[in-house]
């Protein structure tokens, strides 16, 4: 069973939307890739973000912006012979994204994106005390390259 390419752009939203939990991948002071999981919220080909306001992946983000994301669903152990070890694959889709952090200061927008990232997780929007808002880092990616893969689905 061979991987094959995504190309409908519906397909690749549906992967992305359907994941609970993306991986960043950021660059070390030191020049070493630095991956961690995130929640986040995408609408038009920009993905949400919030953290705490410092820490590692702030300072690694806030000095190289470049990001790789991924994000990989629908895990399914196949087989064509139980009995030969090499039969076995794992169904997948997944989708690779590229891409620049920019964060986000303005009160206003902070809240809206947040709201953007409960939506996907609660279902609702939330109000927030102004310290809450001014102690969470939030930032978005832009979209620059995207690429989905498919295996036996």
């Amino acid at each position: 069973m061979n991987s094959k390419f995504i190309n409908k752009k519906s397909e690749i939203d549906s992967i992305i939307n359907e994941c609970d939990v993306c991986y960043m991948s950021m660059v070390t002071d030191e020049g070493l890739p630095y991956v961690i999981p995130f929640n986040f919220a995408y609408e038009n080909d920009v993905l949400f973000f919030h953290s705490a306001p410092i820490g590692l992946k702030i300072d690694y983000l806030k000095k190289k912006p470049e990001v790789c994301i991924v994000f990989s669903t629908g895990h399914q152990l196949h087989h064509h012979n139980a009995e030969v070890g090499c039969s076995y694959s794992m169904k997948f889709r997944s989708v690779v994204v590229y891409g620049k952090v920019k964060f986000v200061e303005d009160i206003e927008t902070k809240t809206v994106m947040m709201n953007k990232i409960m939506q996907k997780y609660t279902g609702r929007d939330f109000t927030y005390s102004l310290p809450a808002i001014k102690n969470v880092a939030v930032f978005y990616v832009e979209i620059e390259k995207i690429t989905g893969k498919k295996r036996g689905y």
